[in-house]
């Protein structure tokens, strides 16, 4: 419809004043006395000349009307597309490689990377070593556990019904609830198995314990008979999970040596362990925006449902400032480097574009959906920044002596 509007009338104005001059000046060449016969000859094609100059400005001002209609109108198209991509799923089928792509949730696997990212180099900060074959085994045995995580939420949320009308569920899409039972544990048990090997090599039993807690937090927030959850308390388990169990364990088993087996848990990882933890539970708390409906029909009494979606954008305008106030009083303390400081503030406008997004959008079902995606962006360069901050303090402390 856009490009049919667009190709209406295009260019007529400009055809006709060619047209126009072109006759003007055939006129000239052929009978060059023609506008010096006499005063009133000239006089009336001066008076013709002005009228058809006014008549092509006025055409060429609504040609431009129209070409500032049309691309409003296919500017405009495009974003609904975007926006309106979850909300039409009830008019039309939407693609199976689209549903394909929401359950896997790839961009939520960030929650695996910037725990131990962040851990890795609050570890180099303090020792100076990073091990990448540790590195990469940690980050495909986290991988394991958060896959665990999105399957058993899905089976879980199937057996209580919240998930009945989703499309992207897993079980919803194998059409097998036992398949993607299997499939989740036993991604918890390999991953867990990675996860203690290392430990036991690293030879640190306090990053187990660690991680071992992070892992019963997410059991309890979402499987039976415990399921927090559905009592608003999941946001408080992924604090704790993400933060600062995760993020401390990944610090010491990335700074353990033979030498120092057992590293000291600084302010410095607290305080960046606390940062991981708020970006991650604001992730957790957006992606409950577009399914209040349905959580509140099944008694999922997420802080959502019980806030409303009103107040719910409010918090996350207060939880936003938040993050970056505590950012500058660490930084005012020196428990973080000036180099975190500096790198995290380039993510204010990231911030300001998930409180802006959630306060515009938040009454509109089908275009809340995108939030969690926007704290996604967030948690993943805010978690970068900072990873980036503790190395670069360690560079120039090296360089300083």
């Amino acid at each position: 419809m856009a490009a049919a509007f667009c190709s209406l009338h295009q260019g007529s104005s400009l055809k006709k004043l060619q047209y126009y001059h072109m006759r003007q000046s055939y006129a000239t060449r052929s009978y060059p006395g023609a506008l010096t016969s006499n005063a009133s000859k000239k006089s009336s094609m001066c008076c013709c000349t002005a009228q058809n100059f006014v008549r092509g400005v006025r055409i060429s001002r609504l040609e431009f009307k129209k070409e500032i209609l049309c691309w409003r109108v296919f500017s405009g198209s495009l974003a609904n597309y975007a926006d309106n991509a979850h909300d039409g799923e009830s008019r039309e089928d939407v693609p199976k490689a689209t549903l394909i792509w929401r359950a896997v949730k790839l961009p939520i696997y960030s929650v695996a990377l910037v725990p131990l990212t962040v851990g890795g180099a609050a570890a180099y900060l303090q020792t100076g070593i990073f091990s990448a074959r540790r590195y990469l085994l940690l980050l495909v045995s986290s991988i394991l556990i958060i896959t665990w995580l999105n399957l058993s939420n899905d089976v879980y949320d199937f057996d209580t019904g919240a998930d009945k009308n989703k499309k992207e569920s897993v079980v919803n899409l194998v059409g097998s609830r036992s398949v993607a039972f299997i499939a989740a544990y036993s991604s918890l048990l390999l991953g867990f198995a990675g996860l203690a090997w290392t430990s036991i090599g690293a030879g640190n039993i306090h990053a187990i314990l660690f991680l071992a807690f992070a892992i019963i937090c997410g059991y309890v927030y979402q499987c039976p008979p415990f399921r927090l959850s559905y009592q608003g308390l999941g946001e408080p388990l992924c604090f704790a999970a993400f933060g600062p169990f995760a993020t401390s364990a990944f610090y010491l088993l990335l700074g353990s040596t033979s030498e120092m087996s057992i590293l000291p848990l600084t302010g410095t990882i607290l305080s960046a362990s606390l940062l991981v933890g708020f970006t991650t539970t604001l992730i957790l708390f957006c992606s409950h925006f577009h399914q209040v409906e349905e959580d509140k029909a099944v008694g999922k009494f997420s802080p959502l449902v019980r806030l409303g979606t009103e107040r719910g954008s409010g918090v996350v305008k207060v939880a936003v400032a938040t993050l970056y106030s505590l950012l500058f009083a660490f930084g005012l303390s020196r428990t973080l480097p000036l180099t975190c400081i500096l790198l995290c503030s380039l993510t204010l406008p990231v911030g300001k574009l998930v409180i802006g997004f959630v306060e515009d959008n938040y009454k509109e079902k089908g275009k809340i959906f995108m939030a969690k995606y926007f704290c996604v962006r967030l948690h993943a360069l805010f978690g970068a920044a900072l990873a980036s901050g503790l190395v670069a303090a360690r560079a120039f402390q090296g360089y300083s002596l």
